[in-house]
């Protein structure tokens, strides 16, 4: 499981011209499924988004939770963080997972984070949604729940 987390002042999701789910300030979560992911991936993502000190103290360092600026998640479904696009001009996506199964987990993530009580909206899955974003810093952090990079 892959997510790239970008710290956001503002982000939105929208499908066919209608924003369907808006955050302030928070992450913009973007989660691809890998074919052979099981819960304990989602674990793991979830407890790094949730304790990753990314947000600025007084002293201007990254050193507060999500929880602890009140921030928000906006969670969308990304398959194509498991392209691999090493060899020709395609890329290739024999590494993600199917779309029912990508479904489950993906749906089983939010579950889990919403556990958590956070503030969160999330994308449609397999919906082509158009993402708008105000980055924050620009401050993008990369997650690998097989510990790649």
């Amino acid at each position: 499981m892959r997510a790239v987390l970008q710290r956001v002042h503002q982000a939105s999701v929208s499908i066919k011209g209608c924003v369907t789910a808006e955050i302030n300030h928070g992450f913009l979560v973007f989660l691809g499924i890998g074919a052979d992911d099981t819960e304990q991936d989602i674990t793991y993502l979830v407890s790094k988004i949730i304790n990753l000190r990314a947000f600025e103290d007084q002293q201007g360092k990254m050193n507060l939770r999500l929880q602890e600026v009140d921030g928000s998640l906006l969670v969308v479904s990304q398959f194509t963080l498991y392209a691999d696009c090493r060899k020709g001009r395609r890329p290739s996506f024999s590494d993600t997972a199917r779309p029912e199964q990508a479904r489950y987990w993906y749906t089983r993530f939010i579950d889990v984070l919403r556990a958590e009580e956070l503030t969160m909206q999330t994308g449609s899955f397999q919906e082509m949604m158009d993402i708008a974003l105000i980055n924050d810093g620009p401050a993008t952090f990369l997650l690998d729940s097989q510990r790649l990079f």
